[in-house]
This record gives C-alpha cells, structure tokens and sequence, in this order.
C-alpha cells in the first residue's frame, strides 16, 4: 500500500474516530488501540449466529428435537469446538485472521445416511441389547456414534490432504463450474429443513425474516456512535455501522423480545396442541433451569463411535466441498487485512488444522465440522481491525461460552419460528452466492450453459428421487448399495461431480471456463499489500526451522516453498497463487461489504 493511501485512511479515522489496525503493524505506527472493543462482541457474535442453527437440524436429523437437554448439549458442544478451531486456525494454521464455525453442509450428507433403512427407530431399536427388559442404549445416540465415527475418518483425511500438499493437486481440477452447482443446491436442500421452523408460526418467522432484510438493506449505511477509548483520544464517541455487521443477532434479539411479550401476556397459546404455541419462550425454560452451570465435553461421551463405508464417503463429500470453501477463504481474510496472498505452506497448514479441529471436534460430539466464516472476513472489511488478538480472544470467549452451560441452554430456548424465518435468508444467501459465482464465465457459451444446467438438475432432482426409491439401487453388494444410496442422496456431490466432471472433461478455454477471472480476482492489485510473507511465519522458531534445510521439503512448514503446476486450469504463479483457486461465497460478500 502507498504512504498516500495509509494517509488518506489515517484521515478517515480522524474524521470518523475510526479505529484501524492491521495484523503486523507496530502499534507506534497509529497509536495504542483498545482493538478489543466492539470488533471481539462483533466476532463471537457472528460466529454464535451460524452456531445456534446448526444443532437444531443436527436435533432434527438425530430424532431428538423434542429433547431440549440434548439440544443444549450439541450447542454447547458447538460452541466449544468452534472456539478451538479457531485458536489452532490463528495460531498454527494459516495465520489469517479467521473465525471457524460450525458448517451446516454436512447436514445433507447426514439426511442421506439417516434415510437407509437400517437408521430407522424400528431397526435400531431390534438391535439395542436389553437388560432385564431395560433398553441399554438409544437410537439417538447410535446415530450420533455413526456421525462421529465417520466425521473422524473423513476429517482425517482432510489432514492428510493439508499435511502432504495433496490439496494444491487436487485443487486445480476446480473451477466455477464446480463451486457454482455445488454451494446453489447446498443452499436449496438444507431451506427445505427451515420450513418446518417456520411453519410453527409464521407471523413470527416472517418478523425475523422482515427486520433482517431491513437492518441489512435499509439501514446498512446508519453508524450508531458508540463509546469507545483509546490513549490518543481518550474516551470518546465512535460511529459503528452495528446494523450492517450484526444483521442476524439485531432481528433475533428483536423477534425474541416481542416473543417473550406475547408471551407473558398469553397471546400466543399456553396449550401444547395449539398452532403458535412454539412461538412462546417458555416452551424448553426447563432446560435453562435444569442445565448445569458448567458442561465439560469430553471425548466418546456418547460412547465408542462407528464406522461404516457409506457414512465415510458421504462425510468425505461434505469435507471435500468445505475445503474449497475455506482455501478461498484465505485469500479472501489475506486481501481484507491487507497482507500477501497466503502461500502454500500457509494454505497446506491451513487445511490441516482444520481437518484436525474437526477431528477433535468430532470425539465429543460436535458432529457438524468447523469451517471458516465468510461473515466474519466481511466484518474485518468494515472495522478494519484484523489482529490476530482480536480472533484468539474471541476463540477464548467461544470455548468458555461452551463450558458454561447455562450459556448453551440461554441460545436453545430461542423459539423455533424465529430460527426458520433467520435460516430462509440466509441459505438464500447460500444459494445467491453459488449463483453469482457464475460471474467468471461465459454465459454465452452453450458448453457452459449445458454443464451448469445438467449438473444442478441432478443435483436437485436425483436425492429427490431416492428419498423415495432408496431401495431400488441393487448390485449385489450391501455395503455398495449403501455407498450409492448415500452418494446419489447428497445434493452437493452430485452437483459437484457432475459439474467438475463434464467441465475438465469437455473442451474449453479458460476464458471460456472462466478461470482466468476467477485468477484475477483471487489475485487483485499488486500494490495494495502492507506486510509481507512474515505474517505467515511462526514468531520465534522459523528462525530455527530455516538453518534446518530438509524442511524446505515439508509442505507445512514456513521455509517450504515448491510450487504446484496447475497444467491448462491454472498456470504456475509464485506464492499462493499456484492454488488457482478462490471462495466466491468470501470474496462475493467481502466485495458488498
């Protein structure tokens, strides 16, 4: 970045009393911050957003929605992973400023698992040993078993793949035409699971849906002055645009409050048999006062995991989608904060720690696997604070909002209307995103035209198919049938198949298959850059790590710098950029933001 440009947003913030810090910049260079302010609640709370979803599908899929203790449970186990992941994420993955979340992709590998006959409560219950005519174990908890047994494995290899700098290989076969089809029915199938959230009520799921399109929309551009302090100014008010950061929580929060009135003043019905009476905030209060002030998760608490073949292939899937996501989410955190594209060492490592956080999370139940949140990259794009203190801290809060149960069991009594109607824009979001995505290419082309027509109708109407014809794929082998089964039902690996499939199959130029822009506009300008590749270093050891030369060979280590050939999708560039590859769903809202 030019002195004039750092000028120009040190003007900004005197104007504005806006604060802004970047990763590595020696604090002398603007002043003594006090960067914890609204940046860390604006972290956690993003992050806390995309967490209180993900257990009430995992509650839907699991059959146990009607249980609010199991429900609290898997958010506070949630909560808790997602904090780790992103303390490993900041400080010996890639080393961007990066919240992990729970991924609510791997929802749909787990609706297609659960559909095989022999996860229904009638072939479960036929296998559970009793003891003196008392059932020992729980349907519930043979499928949460199953999810993690096969999470692990398929996180495992997400591992393997970072730690080997497998994923530079394996990237380059990846273009629009691949992410488009995949994240578009991602967001299409997991919205079929929202509406019956919103069917509760949906005066109430509308009102959510309502207020977060008009803090997001109308009132983007509002900065509330909040206070604030720092040693230069002293305390002072500083404008924050809280509706644009915040869209979620505000509408939540706001639904939540008028759901309480009505109520305490009974107008929404006190009988269970009602229509609305879901809509009331008494309905799991016993789960606030029957959950312990403080919930520890340890490994197999739900007992020794399972694995089977097709519960493996359809978690690998979902694990292969979610790194595409998150490698593209690098570049996306590296241009927001101002700092060279992240090399491969940092994007190998990067992988890894996520496949190993997911793996960890996956021992103590938190079956929906981390990933990294494009929300929160957008939100550094508006603070512009992306110290590494803020996201580590933030990790911190997470995983003591997950020990403390009484924190788990306040998010799980948010009625379900509320969640639905939230839920329905932002899988809409999921879905615009995979859409936009088709920017790069070339919408003249029948080639393409064809490829991206064939491959998100199947990916949409094949798992329709199955869920009822599961038992007529027949070849013979029970455990192949399985595979299938749960292969075809999983909307994101037909999509993504078929699209990658016929895109690297059938002939086109990369300007056709859009690649070449999707290059560009993972690169961007060459001159806007702050710091160097020390932001990806380790402080204090890669020293040592230098005078080692074989290390130069370990893709995860800092002093490794081979590049991969990325053949006709990609050509072979410096640095990061031999990846080819970019997140549209980070870069498209980085981008509105």
């Amino acid at each position: 970045m030019t002195t004039t440009s750092v000028k120009e947003k040190m003007a900004e913030e005197e104007r504005t009393g806006y604060t802004i810090l970047w990763m590595n910049l020696p604090s002398r260079c603007f002043g003594q911050y006090l960067v914890f302010r609204y940046n860390l609640l604006c972290q956690s709370l993003l992050c806390v957003a995309g967490v209180i979803s993900a257990p009430i599908f995992i509650a839907i899929q699991l059959g146990v929605s009607d249980q609010p203790e199991v429900r609290r449970q898997l958010l506070s186990i949630g909560l808790f992973t997602c904090g780790v992941a992103t303390i490993l994420q900041n400080l010996i993955g890639c080393r961007l400023p990066i919240i992990q979340g729970a991924n609510t992709s791997f929802i749909a590998p787990m609706a297609a698992i659960f559909s095989l006959t022999k996860w229904s409560d009638e072939s479960l219950l036929k296998e559970i040993p009793t003891v003196n005519g008392t059932v020992t174990d729980e349907p519930w908890k043979m499928r949460m078993r199953e999810i993690q047994g096969n999470l692990m494995l398929a996180s495992a290899t997400q591992f393997v793949l970072g730690a080997t700098g497998l994923v530079g290989f394996f990237l380059r076969f990846i273009g629009p035409l691949t992410v488009a089809p995949t994240i578009t029915v991602i967001g299409l199938y997991i919205g079929q699971f929202a509406l019956p959230l919103c069917e509760q009520h949906w005066g109430i799921a509308f009102l959510s849906l309502a207020l977060m399109i008009i803090f997001a929309l109308f009132l983007s551009t509002i900065r509330v002055p909040l206070a604030t302090y720092s040693r230069r100014e002293g305390c002072h008010a500083s404008r924050t645009p809280i509706f644009e950061l915040i869209p979620v929580i505000l509408a939540v929060g706001v639904t939540w409050l008028l759901s309480f009135v009505l109520t305490v003043t009974d107008v929404l019905p006190s009988n269970s048999t009602q229509h609305g009476h879901m809509a009331r905030t008494d309905v799991r209060i016993n789960a606030l006062y029957d959950s312990p002030w403080f919930y520890f998760p340890l490994p197999f608490q739900f007992g020794m995991p399972t694995v089977s073949a097709a519960g493996y292939v359809g978690m690998l899937a979902a694990t292969i989608a979610s790194t595409i996501e998150s490698t593209g989410d690098y570049f996306a955190s590296a241009r927001v904060a101002e700092v060279v594209p992240p090399p491969p060492h940092a994007v190998n490592r990067g992988v890894a720690m996520e496949g190993f956080s997911s793996t960890i999370g996956a021992m103590i139940g938190g079956i929906c696997a981390s990933t990294s949140y494009s929300e929160n990259i957008g939100a550094i794009a508006i603070t512009k604070i992306a110290s590494r203190k803020v996201f580590v801290t933030a990790g911190i809060l997470l995983v003591l909002a997950g020990v403390i149960g009484k924190i788990g069991a306040i998010f799980t009594i948010i009625p379900d209307p509320i969640i639905g109607g939230v839920n329905l824009i932002t899988l809409g979001m999921v879905t615009a995103v995979g859409v936009s995505t088709l920017q790069f290419i070339d919408l003249r082309s029948s080639r393409n035209l064809m490829i991206i027509g064939t491959s998100m109708m199947l990916g949409l109407k094949i798992p329709d198919w199955m869920a009822t014809h599961s038992q007529s794929i027949d070849t013979g082998s029970a455990d192949f049938d399985q595979v299938l089964t749960v292969l075809l039902s999983t909307p994101m690996f037909v999509a993504g198949f078929t699209g990658c499939f016929l895109d690297n199959l059938v002939p086109g130029t990369e300007e056709e298959r859009g690649i070449t822009k999707w290059r560009l506009s993972m690169e961007g300008p060459g001159d806007y850059y702050i710091t160097g590749e020390d932001t990806y270093e380790f402080p204090y050891v890669t020293q040592f790590i230098r005078r080692i030369k074989c290390c130069g060979y370990f893709p995860m280590s800092p002093t490794f710098d081979k590049e991969f050939s990325c053949g006709c999708c990609c050509k072979k560039r410096s640095n990061s950029s031999s990846y080819g590859v970019d997140n549209p769903v980070a870069m498209e809202n980085v981008e509105k933001l």
